[in-house]
């Protein structure tokens, strides 16, 4: 397991919140315009090349010890969100390393591979699975952890988009399979198959630019044309193939994809169980609501029960990132989505980031509207045209509102971290988890 980078500085925070709300404009650059000719065509999910399994599939280590709790659920009232909802009727697509069967997915649909020939429900990394448990699993009172998903009764779409176990078989030295291009195709596909949400736990995130046109044509899709919310990480800090640094300052020097689209996705920073933010999160101008995503319960993707730690080069790891705590978004989402039918995809993303916890100064870059509260979302205090939270003009907030939804927003250039800055703009989840405090 990598070390995670240097704790940032006090005074590096107050230094970028302070900046965030009090500096002049400054130079920006705003992703690709969406240009809907870049639509990826409606086609069979299926690898762009022929690739092959170049390690072995993840055995994550049972749980040691009888204490171990599913904590990252603690903020939550469950029972009282069910007393509401349990996500009957939504489909949620999870665009991630596949899906793997579990007694605990009951609703589990096959969405498609571009990884390999499988069908989505196969899930060699086990990354996916652990996201798809986190927003759908079914209680188990046998559970002594009490893990359970947020989103019981919805439909999971299983589309497996990347892996860090195949490779293309043009090129052996070549580890990993995903990029930019098939995310595209895969969220066109959720999209297709009438998800009302789509979860993205795969980051792309570096220094420079890229082309990244097809995405933000797919994702306007998805929210414009389908009316689906699309929920994504933030990304993480520290680490081989994480982002290459934080933001520190009002101008970011730091992108992540896709992300930085703003007007399109709701980005979620990850937390402590206690609320505070989590060192590893990428701090932004698009960073929308935060939720938990440190030492991580959720369902094993090579048997029948839960897991809290993932194998690592240098042994097991509790699971911790802004991937897992997307998903905690992602659920919630899906019962707002259900219990309040009626209201578009721009307006469940402002619901969400206009119930949250606000932070005491208002939106900042490092959890954006604050810790998501799923019980004042699914309250009917909140209008049904609420907006978000108001973003400083000045860099780095992206000075827009989700229900104007403008063709681009303040951010600044894209490329990739996970594997270098090529061209093709590959997407890889390497090692997600983070250490945890």
């Amino acid at each position: 397991m990598v070390k995670l980078a240097a704790q940032i500085a006090t005074v590096s925070a107050v230094t970028f919140l302070t900046a965030a709300h009090c500096a002049p404009p400054a130079f920006a650059v705003v992703p690709p315009p969406v240009d809907s000719s870049l639509l990826p065509p409606p086609v069979p999910p299926a690898p762009p090349q022929p690739t092959e399994q170049r390690q072995a599939c993840a055995l994550p280590p049972p749980i040691a010890g009888a204490a171990v709790s599913a904590t990252q659920l603690a903020p939550f009232d469950l029972a009282a969100l069910w007393r509401l909802t349990r996500g009957a009727g939504q489909r949620v697509a999870v665009i991630d390393t596949g899906i793997a069967a579990h007694r605990r997915l009951s609703g589990l649909v096959a969405g498609g591979d571009y990884v390999s020939n499988g069908d989505g429900r196969q899930d060699c990394d086990g990354h996916g699975t652990v996201v798809a448990g986190i927003i759908a699993a079914a209680p188990d009172q046998t559970d002594a952890t009490t893990f359970t998903g947020i989103a019981p009764e919805a439909t999971l779409i299983a589309i497996r988009q990347s892996s860090n176990k195949f490779g293309p078989l043009a090129d052996p030295s070549e580890r990993g399979v995903g990029d930019v291009k098939t995310l595209a195709m895969a969220v066109r596909t959720a999209a297709d198959m009438g998800a009302s949400v789509i979860n993205i736990s795969s980051v792309a995130c570096a220094e420079t630019t890229v082309d990244d046109r097809t995405l933000g044509a797919a994702l306007s899709y998805a929210v414009d044309v389908k009316d689906s919310v699309v929920v994504v990480a933030a990304g993480n800090v520290g680490g081989d193939g994480q982002c290459p640094g934080q933001n520190t300052t009002a101008q970011p020097t730091v992108i992540a994809s896709p992300a930085w689209y703003d007007d399109y996705v709701l980005t979620v920073a990850s937390v402590t169980t206690h609320g505070e933010p989590s060192e590893f999160s990428l701090h932004g101008p698009w960073v929308d609501v935060a939720a938990c995503g440190e030492n991580v319960v959720s369902l094993d993707p090579d048997g029948d029960g839960v897991i809290n730690a993932m194998p690592t080069p240098s042994g097991p790891s509790p699971m911790s990132g802004t991937s897992y705590a997307a998903p905690v978004v992602t659920g919630v989402v899906a019962l707002v989505r259900s219990r309040f039918p009626r209201l578009s995809a721009r307006q469940v993303m402002a619901r969400i980031e206009t119930t949250a916890h606000h932070p005491a100064e208002g939106w900042n870059a490092i959890v954006g509207s604050g810790v998501v509260d799923p019980v004042a979302a699914l309250t009917d205090q909140t209008a049904a045209s609420a907006q978000s939270t108001p973003r400083p003009a000045a860099p780095p907030a992206p000075g827009r509102s989700k229900g104007n939804h403008p063709d681009a927003v303040v951010g600044i250039a894209v490329a990739l971290c996970l594997a270098g800055l090529l061209a093709t703009a590959r997407l890889r989840r390497r090692r997600e988890d983070v250490p945890a405090d």
